[in-house]
């Protein structure tokens, strides 16, 4: 981890938050290391049962850092080799990781969510949004394509169609249109942002932890193979949950009308 990039628990909580405002937190180095690291970490924690991850300052993320995207071909007069490794071995982390890790992730958007910061939120699990949050996959205007898997991501969550009209007009969109588009899921007053996300993020945590981080997985497979695979997949995942003592406490707590003490086993 890196001071780019903060990591702080509390309990089963991790809040993960971008910290560059300086940048309006683009996606740099030393940034996309960071939280490739940071996320990394919260995964292999299994007393994690959440993390938020949110922008320090006025944005979420204002997507790539433009001087060193032009710095690439006009000062470093990168090869395409060299500028195709950039994507691959940069911040191409950032959507492989996201996309394999089993820890719940809810993005609490607070001001601008461009570009590659825009696609940052699709990676997230649960969106939750500031009301001055604004969104736009602005890549055609300085020239290039979403590079950083937001044409994969995109269109999961809100459509084809819509995906195609926020990547090829560029247009910014409110919070309140993507709640309608289903970017986000919720829009809260910009004081409420963090709370809003805690209060998600705490039911997400009560949940038996494993079993929590195993529908995750399942849901993201599922998304990519046949019904008959998912099924499988489920009866799978399913005959391992059962034999959980977490189970078992899962089932006692509610036939006793009491909260469960989960032991993560």
């Amino acid at each position: 981890m890196t001071d780019s990039v903060l990591y702080e628990q509390d309990d089963r909580i991790v809040k993960i938050t971008l910290n560059r405002p300086d940048t309006r937190n683009a996606l740099s180095g030393d940034i996309i290391e960071g939280l490739v690291d940071s996320l990394n970490k919260a995964d292999k924690d299994k007393n994690v049962g959440c993390v938020i991850l949110t922008g320090a300052g006025k944005s979420f993320s204002s997507g790539g850092n433009l001087q060193e995207i032009k710095d690439m071909t006009t000062k470093d007069n990168m090869s395409l080799t060299e500028l195709e490794d950039w994507y691959r071995f940069g911040i191409q982390k950032i959507p492989l990781t996201m996309n394999s890790i089993d820890v719940p992730i809810v993005a609490a958007v607070n001001g601008h969510a461009i570009g590659a910061g825009n696609d940052l939120c699709t990676m997230c699990d649960i969106r939750i949004a500031a009301e001055d949050a604004k969104f736009s996959e602005s890549f055609l205007r300085i020239g290039i394509i979403p590079g950083d898997g937001g044409s994969w991501f995109l269109p999961k969550i809100i459509g084809l169609a819509r995906a195609n009209e926020m990547i090829l007009t560029c247009d910014v969109i409110d919070s309140q249109k993507a709640l309608d588009w289903g970017l986000v899921s919720k829009v809260v007053t910009n004081d409420e942002l963090l709370d809003e996300a805690n209060r998600t993020a705490n039911k997400i945590a009560s949940q038996p932890p494993e079993a929590s981080r195993r529908a995750k997985r399942l849901l993201r497979i599922s998304q990519n193979v046949s019904l008959d695979k998912a099924l499988e997949m489920a009866a799978s995942q399913q005959s391992i949950l059962q034999q959980l003592d977490d189970h078992r406490e899962a089932i006692d707590a509610l036939l006793e009308k009491r909260k469960p003490n989960y032991t993560n086993s």
